[in-house]
């Protein structure tokens, strides 16, 4: 434990932002329904975060070593503080986009850059202990966040002061808890060539993953809230998909390093598709329903990215860990800059559960995909088969964090 107390601050902070990250992009869909803008524009709102996010994955390390770690945080954190604020300020959709690409920037550099001060001082005796308390974070202050919108209200001030507190906040642990300034890291190498020479499946299922969890993450409150919940129902609705992917993506990775990966990967499409055809036809408008199969739905939709990754990962060679997922990031991010803006339309012009048969729509292909790589390539030999790890798509400094040890890594040469 004395090795963790150091990253307490850090961790601190991991919380804060996650919560207001999450908190922020539940906010924004409610509140500009309430304001009377189209699920198109939402839609195009999470775009706009997700080429920012894009950006900032690209651009952050300069930043960092040009000024260091202290100010490129305290900046980033400022700008997306006063974002925020703006937010409330100007009820514009035109203004509420490019605040949403800033503050994709940003949260994407806030995130490197706190990821980047812990690996730099987590040792690989506690990595694992750090990740599994950095996850329970992402879980606790994701899903907890939300639940301030029925509190405070989405109307009004003060939820969005609340979220520029927040991010303020983020400063202070970061400030007085550590007074190191740790060596910038060297640029994530985003080979995305070789990436896909790897993993043709990999790399796919990743955009197919980008689309729908970005269509999801963006528009769930809004098909939510068009069905007729309340807010307190809305925020559960979303917060249900995420615990239900955080809780099951375990059993599945631990299946997947056991059998070909691309079979569990099939069966968790397979029910990613399922599920979703049951919230187009089965749901209707009840919470309970809605609820229940959301929660399915997410206990397959939310792990395929790690399941994509780790199919990859069994296919690099040894040392490309980073490499491979710093790339499957960007082509995730690449799905999700398209998926809000397209599901989005297709909900105005067939309702709110065509989400969901979007959805379904891109399970289908995945599927199909999968099965051809199947039938063109041979399974990688259980030897040659690495962990399973459960992936954030916070940054592309998370790889490093996740890293495998030494140790632990499995090598090509068996």
């Amino acid at each position: 434990m004395s090795s963790i107390r150091p990253l307490i601050p850090l961790l601190i902070t991991a919380g804060i932002l996650l919560g207001g990250n999450g908190l922020q992009s539940t906010l924004i869909a409610l509140r500009g329904a309430k304001e009377g803008f189209s699920a198109s524009t939402i839609g195009l709102m999470g775009t706009a975060y997700f080429v920012g996010f894009l950006l900032g994955c690209i651009f952050i390390t300069r930043i960092m070593k040009s000024v260091g770690h202290i100010r490129a945080f305290a900046a980033l954190a400022a700008i997306a503080a006063a974002a925020t604020l703006t937010l409330v300020l100007v009820i514009d959709p035109l203004m509420w986009s490019v605040i949403r690409f800033a503050t994709g920037f940003c949260f994407a550099g806030l995130f490197t850059v706190m990821e980047s001060w812990l690996n730099s001082g987590v040792s690989n005796d506690s990595r694992a202990r750090v990740l599994a308390i950095y996850r329970i974070i992402d879980i606790g202050s994701v899903t907890g966040a939300q639940f301030m919108i029925p509190v405070f209200g989405a109307d009004g001030f003060t939820i969005f002061a609340i979220m520029s507190i927040m991010i303020t906040l983020s400063l202070v642990p970061v400030s007085l808890g550590d007074r190191s300034n740790p060596t910038p890291p060297e640029e994530v190498k985003l080979d995305l060539k070789r990436a896909w020479r790897i993993s043709p499946l990999g790399s796919l299922g990743c955009v197919f993953v980008g689309i729908t969890n970005g269509a999801f993450r963006t528009l769930s409150p809004i098909y939510a809230e068009q069905i007729g919940m309340s807010v307190t129902d809305v925020v559960t609705f979303v917060s249900v998909g995420i615990i239900g992917g955080a809780l099951i993506q375990y059993p599945l990775g631990y299946l997947s390093d056991r059998w070909d990966r691309r079979m569990v990967l099939l069966i968790t499409t397979s029910g990613a598709l399922v599920s979703a055809l049951m919230l187009v036809f089965l749901a209707g408008n009840s919470s309970l329903a809605n609820f229940i199969l959301v929660f399915i739905f997410g206990s397959f939709a939310m792990p395929l990215y790690s399941l994509s990754a780790a199919h990859a990962n069994d296919r690099a060679e040894k040392g490309e860990f980073v490499l491979v997922n710093a790339a499957l990031m960007l082509f995730y991010s690449i799905g999700a800059i398209g998926g809000p803006l397209v599901a989005a339309l297709v909900m105005e012009q067939y309702g709110p559960h065509s989400l969901f048969a979007f959805s379904a729509a891109v399970y289908v292909m995945f599927v199909a995909v999968i099965v051809y790589r199947m039938g063109a390539r041979s399974p990688v030999p259980a030897g040659r088969r690495g962990r399973f790890i459960a992936l954030l798509k916070t940054s592309p400094i998370f790889s490093r964090l996740a890293r495998r040890s030494p140790s632990a890594d499995r090598s090509n040469a068996n």
